[in-house]
C-alpha cells in the first residue's frame, strides 16, 4: 500500500463528497473549489474511482458523483487501492535484493500489512462524522436565480436619459422649460 499525494487527495474529496451526499450530487468543480485541488486531477481520481465502483457519476444539470455504496461500506484502503495503479507496487532489484534488502524484507511485509489493517479499519463514514462534528452540518449553497425574473428592475435617472429621436427631444427640450 503506497501512502501518496495521490491518495491523500482522493480520501479528501471523499470526505467532501461524503459531507454533501445529501443534497445530491456533488460537482468536481465544488470539491476543486473547497479543496483546492485542480479539477484535472479530480477527474482522473473520481474516473479511476468510478471504476472500481466506490462512486457513480451523473451527467447534465445538476450532476455530479455520488457515493456508489453506503460509506460504511466503504474504507480508507479501498480508496487509497482505487486511485493507486497495480503497476505503482515497490518493486526490488536484484541489486537489492544481493545487498542486504531481503534481509529486512519481513519487516517491511510486516508493516505493510499493518498498515494496510489499519486503513481497512476505517470506514469514510467515521471520517465524515468526524469532520461534520468539527465543522458543523453542511447547508446547501444558496444559488443565484437564473432567468427572466431573475433581474431587478433597474430604475432609470431622469437626468441622464437620452432621448432616442428627435421628437422625444423635442419634448425634453419643451418640458424643461
Amino acid at each position: 500500500m503506497r501512502l501518496s499525494t495521490k491518495s491523500r487527495f482522493a480520501v479528501t474529496a471523499m470526505i467532501d463528497m461524503g459531507m454533501r451526499q445529501h443534497l445530491g450530487p456533488v460537482s468536481l468543480a465544488a470539491i476543486s473549489q473547497r479543496q483546492h485541488i485542480s479539477i484535472s486531477y479530480l477527474e482522473q481520481l473520481f474516473s479511476k474511482m468510478r471504476q472500481h465502483g466506490l462512486v457513480e457519476s451523473t451527467r447534465g444539470p445538476g450532476g455530479g458523483y455520488t457515493l456508489n455504496r453506503d460509506a460504511n461500506h466503504i474504507s480508507v484502503a479501498d480508496i487509497i487501492y482505487a486511485v493507486n495503479s497495480p503497476d505503482e507496487k515497490e518493486h526490488v532489484s536484484e541489486d537489492a535484493q544481493k545487498n542486504g534488502y531481503v534481509s529486512t524484507e519481513a519487516l517491511w511485509s510486516t508493516l505493510n500489512q499493518k498498515m494496510e489493517d489499519h486503513m481497512q479499519s476505517i470506514s469514510l463514514h467515521s471520517l465524515v462524522t468526524a469532520q461534520l462534528a468539527k465543522a458543523g452540518p453542511v447547508q446547501a449553497p444558496s444559488s443565484p436565480k437564473r432567468g427572466v425574473f431573475a433581474k431587478k428592475p433597474q430604475t432609470i435617472d431622469k437626468r441622464t436619459q437620452v432621448p432616442n429621436s428627435v421628437f422625444a427631444l423635442g419634448q425634453l427640450l419643451a418640458n424643461s422649460h
